[in-house]
């Protein structure tokens, strides 16, 4: 492949958009390849760039939280995908959520109205060589690229499956067994609330457990990513790990009885017309027949309409500790970043964040400039060290972004949301100096 543009973009998803959007900012020329919808991954369904497959929620928007210090981050970077989340946004308490096909459609926009931007909506089965590449094919990598890559890592390629939630239909669900809440009445009650009793959690439970499960093939290795397990593995842990977990009841006052149920099954909009709804942390690798069977004992869904069945995907990323600069520059050859889920961050934001970084750091070429990484007092800082400290390699897994790889602060014991208070204050502060230094606060 000859080199037709600055910088080479392969998979448009969040990360490959983004950092698309921060080289298109500086004025360089994008062409970005995107197999949509040529070809399809196994959870993709639209054509559309920028689609969500997981979930619509890109997790809490709390300043004080963890996910609402990167967000916070990522907008003073300019991030496209921010922006366009916050115009697409539905209602979800104290999370972002958005309309999934109004996102996509706006993010696809936005870069197709930029005069330095290409789309070409092909395959790519190798990395062209010479070219300024970032490689953002996601976790669903497709094989023909994922087998390149692997023979171009020498073998330094690990992966783990990933499940999604099911999607129903807002006029199957039994309102009169249903009630709007929030946990402890924060914000606004955005969130439907299933009440289960005792009798019905453990036979729920039970069923989960029984229930026929799609099999892994057989020279497959099944690693699942500890943030984002099967409910039904969560079942298999322990009795009461779902009441504890996703189903856990504390601050949902059934306003029927005036009590709190045993367990709750909670969904969320799933869109901005209210017409579809995800259950919440209800990742699943069952069959389809038996999600249907499955689903419907929970209270006020006997009847749900679905309109995406959970399913089981692979998870692909690199051992990036060992093979990646902090530019995300791959180390043997500088041509090549990676950027984006792949590079062993976990969650929508922050597979973002790393192909804002992964743009921001191709400009910088192109310009004949180095960036210094945010410090690892900042979200991003933190997450970047994370994958790409040699110190990581060693049994490396996914991580998403929370306090805890964050540099710890130098303060004696308080209470959580105070500590929490501080990260944050300390982060936007390290930020704002950080942005002013490297000369891109505009």
């Amino acid at each position: 492949m000859n080199k037709i543009a600055d910088v080479i973009i392969i998979g448009g998803g969040l990360a490959g958009c983004e950092a698309a959007w921060q080289l298109l900012r500086r004025g360089h020329t994008v062409h970005l390849f995107e197999m949509k919808p040529q070809k399809f991954s196994p959870a993709h369904k639209m054509k559309h760039l920028a689609e969500l497959v997981c979930s619509n929620s890109l997790k809490s928007n709390s300043p004080d939280s963890a996910p609402g210090l990167l967000k916070d981050e990522m907008r003073r970077l300019h991030s496209l995908i921010l922006s366009v989340a916050d115009q697409t946004a539905v209602a979800a308490g104290s999370a972002l959520a958005v309309d999934r096909i109004e996102f996509a459609r706006k993010v696809e926009a936005e870069l197709l109205q930029q005069n330095n931007f290409t789309l070409s909506r092909m395959e790519i089965t190798e990395i062209p060589s010479g070219a300024l590449t970032i490689i953002a094919t996601g976790p669903l990598t497709s094989d023909a690229l994922a087998q390149f890559i692997h023979a171009l890592l020498d073998g330094s390629y690990l992966y783990f499956y990933d499940a999604i939630a099911p999607i129903v239909e807002a006029d199957s669900i039994n309102m009169d067994k249903v009630y709007w809440a929030s946990r402890y009445d924060k914000g606004t009650p955005d969130y439907l609330n299933c009440p289960l009793s005792e009798k019905e959690y453990k036979r729920f439970r039970q069923e989960l457990l029984a229930g026929e499960k799609v099999a892994a093939k057989s020279f497959e290795e099944v690693k699942h990513f500890e943030g984002c397990l099967p409910v039904e593995i969560m079942a298999a842990r322990g009795e009461d790990t779902l009441a504890f977990g996703p189903m856990k009841p504390v601050g949902l006052i059934n306003p029927y009885t005036g009590a709190m149920p045993y367990a709750v099954v909670q969904l969320r909009r799933e869109n901005s017309s209210g017409s579809l709804f995800n259950l919440v942390g209800f990742q699943t690798k069952l069959t389809w027949p038996e999600q249907e069977r499955i689903f419907r004992l929970i209270p006020g869904l006997e009847n749900a309409q679905f309109a995406r069945m959970g399913s089981i995907h692979r998870n692909t990323y690199i051992n990036s500790p060992s093979l990646l600069q902090p530019s995300l520059q791959m180390k043997m050859d500088p041509n090549i970043f990676f950027a984006g889920q792949i590079t062993g961050v976990e969650g929508y934001m922050e597979s973002t964040a790393m192909g804002l970084w992964a743009g921001l750091n191709a400009a910088s070429v192109l310009e004949g400039k180095q960036l210094q990484p945010p410090p690892v007092t900042t979200a991003i800082g933190a997450l970047l060290h994370y994958i790409t400290s040699p110190g990581s390699a060693k049994n490396f897994q996914p991580m998403n972004i929370n306090f805890g790889i964050l540099e710890h602060l130098p303060v004696k014991r308080m209470k959580k949301r105070e500590k929490h208070i501080l990260y944050v204050k300390r982060a936007l502060q390290d930020m704002s100096i950080w942005t002013r230094s490297q000369d891109l606060s505009a």
